[in-house]
């Protein structure tokens, strides 16, 4: 098996968590919506891809404090996307303002909608690729990255390599 430096894996999860957010803001582009929900798990690429940056240029000496950091960010947005799927199957209830139930746009939480802004619903997959929603893609290839950090994690410190 494929044995990777922390290094490595560092730059490969950059790599693939970059790609992955691209092809969901290409998807956007092209009228696939997001809900809320969506939009709040693109948090963990937003940090997951500068730290991985940070971890491969840097090479700090914690290099294995930063990639376990990593793993319980990749961790999380793995449950979360999980837990997203399982609204959108209908598995479990999701957040009332964001299943078509209400909303707290304008008025203040008075029930009123924003008028101004499409609605884009949590419990319906905007696209389905090959079963899965997005958020679905987004809590398998979340841990795979989480198990890729954690075994880097593990792998004992080298400078420079």
């Amino acid at each position: 098996m494929l044995t990777l430096s922390p290094r490595a894996t560092s730059l490969l999860i950059a790599i693939g968590a970059f790609l992955l957010i691209a092809g969901a803001w290409i998807f956007e582009y092209y009228g696939y919506l997001p809900c809320e929900l969506c939009l709040l798990q693109r948090y963990a690429y937003y940090v997951g891809v500068p730290l991985a940056l940070v971890i491969f240029f840097w090479n700090p000496s914690w290099i294995r404090a930063a990639l376990a950091v990593m793993a319980l960010l990749w961790l999380a947005s793995a449950v979360f996307g999980f837990w997203h799927a399982g609204i959108e199957w209908g598995w479990w209830e999701g957040p009332v303002t964001c299943s078509g139930g209400g909303d707290l746009g304008v008025g203040g939480g008075l029930g009123l909608p924003d008028l101004t802004k499409r609605a884009v619903k949590c419990n319906e997959a905007a696209i389905r690729i090959l079963g899965l929603s997005l958020a679905g893609w987004n809590a398998v290839f979340s841990l795979a990255f989480a198990v890729l950090a954690f075994r880097a994690a593990r792998a004992p410190f080298v400078p420079n390599r």
